[in-house]
């Protein structure tokens, strides 16, 4: 290997653009070249004109989320490409130990958003979003901002030996200098990768702050048995599940829960991978952006992050994407491999204003001053390890001259490995393991249509369908022609956010049009969540908000005389009257002391309330053939 020191110093000295990357723990890779800034992530340059492949690092900004049709503050972040030219590798120590190591100063420090604005804000979204059913969880960001009198190619490289130094656990450190930015980073999240035809994914959430001298197991357990917590790991699993059930074909199988243990926070983990042929950056667009920086269902999460939001993300939230050429080619098989962390836990530096975004997951669980803290935590991981704010302590040994230990891993003590692993407990075993396809399931040789109502849910209920032997397209309600919902020798209408009541709203009237008509032609309907309680509507029974939301709730209910453990995200639901069996034509599931309703079936339809394709749902595999089974041969009632 070459010495590093000289391409340093030409780095400092130049104007040219660069990027290190730390992505293992012995080695730092150097890339040089030439930046390209492009429209659309089809256009990112993996081929020179010529028609051989290149190796590209992208800086994916927030704003593509307008490629899927998501709203946003447009600040007009460009989608920014490095086209390699030179990929030099070095040892780790060694770099870090040339490059500067002088502590960069910051003035006038501080949130932008303070402490108590910032706790209203959680406040209404929890009331005014989650509490009216717009969604499960929600990703509202401020930024650490502060002013930097340094040169800015000197401080990247400084900020980059710091975190080498002082923070552990990442995916990617990183800093990419390129003409009027920087950025620098210790991203904890993958957020998407493609190797040789395997996607994979890494959903991380619940935030465990280190007391003051460092976590224990102790301290930790607390963390562990928190209900908030483990929920909010379970949500953006599922909301993961749905894009990877878009861009694989065998929908994906989660591994885990793991720990990721870094210098100031530990946060849980799982892994989720599958098999996909798709371009590399057709998996980048069908995955924008990561649950966990933004919430779900993802479109509307889009829409509140814009509402509660005052200013554009710039680059939070988006990723860094590194479309590597493949040693070998498949016929057939994309031509680049994908590595793209989450660009979380990252400094941006432009024309001396350094800006630190970081982000709290809301749920209906969240205390406002609780996830202000959170932020609080979040930016201190990146200020600390940066030296910008002073660096956590280790505890001191009781025998001062006994030798130093090396670091042990809270992950490694078989009581928390034992709670992280009973976890699994609740989960659907559908997604725990490998899954064979549905060619010879029961209902091999029909076919459904599945209108997607803006909840990518469907993904994953089109995905278990196939497995059950269906042939399933997916159709937006929006798109969805009337043939469709009349032809389709079974439909089945899907999920999606908001009241069900508010018949002015253009989704919710043609969702309600859509069960209408398909009842009105007497073939086989299945109705999932708010197209539930359309149907419910439709045949009289009273809709109204649950006094406190289901937003991935895990209930044990009776489905037609066959216990069922099941995963609700619903704010409304239909009610009858407690002991209520029948409504007209139709037969009714119901919670025998609230009256709230989780299924119906009659001559040609059947619904259910709960997601049977969540994670939470462990037996949904199983509720779903039978309510299949209802809407093709209706129960006589």
């Amino acid at each position: 290997m070459s010495t590093p020191a000289p391409s340093l110093a030409s780095l400092v000295a130049s104007d040219a653009p660069f990027a290190l990357i730390a992505r293992d723990p012995d080695t730092v890779e150097l890339l040089t070249g030439d930046v390209v800034d492009v429209d659309l992530l089809g256009d990112i340059p993996l081929t020179a004109p010529d028609g051989t492949p290149r190796e590209v690092l992208a800086l994916v900004p927030y704003r593509q989320v307008r490629e899927r049709g998501f709203i946003c503050h447009d600040d007009g972040a460009p989608l920014r490409c490095l086209v390699v030219t030179d990929h030099a590798s070095f040892p780790r120590d060694e770099l870090t130990a040339a490059l500067p190591d002088a502590t960069i100063p910051l003035a006038d420090a501080g949130f932008d958003i303070d402490d108590e604005d910032y706790a209203d804000i959680v406040r209404r979204v929890i009331a005014d979003e989650i509490g009216r059913g717009e969604g499960a969880n929600f990703v509202i960001r401020r930024d650490f901002t502060a002013s930097v009198d340094a040169d800015p190619r000197t401080a990247a490289l400084t900020w980059f030996r710091a975190l080498l130094e002082h923070e552990h656990g990442a995916y990617w450190t990183f800093a990419i200098v390129t003409d009027g930015h920087v950025a620098v980073g210790a991203s904890p999240e993958a957020h998407v990768s493609a190797h040789e035809g395997v996607v994979t994914m890494n959903p991380i959430s619940g935030t465990f702050r280190h007391p003051e001298g460092g976590a224990t197991a102790e301290s930790l357990s607390a963390f562990l048995e928190s209900t908030k917590e483990t929920e909010e790991l379970f949500m953006v699993v599922d909301e993961e599940l749905k894009m990877m059930s878009a861009v694989c074909t065998d929908g994906g199988r989660i591994t885990g829960p793991r720990l990721k243990e870094m210098s100031r926070l530990t946060h849980t983990e799982y892994v989720l991978r599958g098999r996909s042929r798709l371009d590399p950056r057709d998996i980048l667009r069908e995955t924008m952006f990561a649950p966990t920086v933004t919430g779900s269902p993802m479109q509307n999460a889009c829409t509140v992050i814009a509402r509660h939001e005052p200013s554009p993300r710039g680059y939070y939230s988006g990723v860094a994407a590194l479309f590597t050429p493949r040693a070998s080619q498949v016929q057939g098989e994309p031509t680049h491999d994908l590595d793209a962390p989450i660009l979380i836990r990252t400094a941006y530096l432009v024309d001396g204003a350094l800006r630190v975004p970081v982000g709290a997951t809301l749920v209906r669980h969240s205390d406002p001053y609780g996830e202000v803290g959170e932020t609080h935590g979040k930016a201190a991981g990146v200020l600390g390890a940066i030296g910008a704010v002073p660096r956590d302590t280790p505890v001191p040994a009781e025998d001062d001259d006994a030798p130093t230990q090396p670091r042990v891993l809270l992950a490694e003590d078989p009581e928390i490995a034992a709670r992280l692993a009973s976890r699994n407990v609740r989960l659907a075993e559908f997604w725990l393991n490998p899954q064979d396809g549905g060619e010879r399931g029961p209902f091999a040789g029909r076919h459904a249509v599945v209108v997607d109502a803006e909840d990518r849910f469907t993904t994953m209920l089109a995905h278990q369908l196939r497995h059950l032997g269906l042939e399933v397209s997916i159709a937006p309600w929006d798109t969805v022609t009337d043939e469709e919902v009349v032809g389709a020798e079974l439909l089945v209408c899907g999920p999606g956010p908001g009241d069900p009541r508010q018949s002015s709203a253009p989704r919710i009237a043609r969702m309600r049009e859509v069960v209408a008509m398909r009842r009105a032609s007497g073939r086989p309907l299945l109705a999932v969540c708010l197209s539930h309680q359309i149907l419910a509507d439709g045949l009289g029974v009273d809709l109204a908000p649950l006094d406190r939301p289901h937003q991935g709730v895990q209930l044990s209910v009776d489905v037609f005389g066959e216990p069922a453990s099941i995963g609700f995200y619903n704010t409304f639901t239909a009610s009858v009257r407690p002991g209520t069996t029948r409504v007209g034509v139709a037969e009714v599931a119901a919670d025998p002391d609230t009256g709230a309703v989780y299924a119906l079936r009659g001559p040609g339809f059947a619904s259910v309330q709960g997601h049977l394709e969540s994670i939470l749902s462990r037996d949904g595999l199983r509720t779903l053939e039978r309510l299949v089974t209802d809407a093709f041969a209706p129960t006589e009632v």
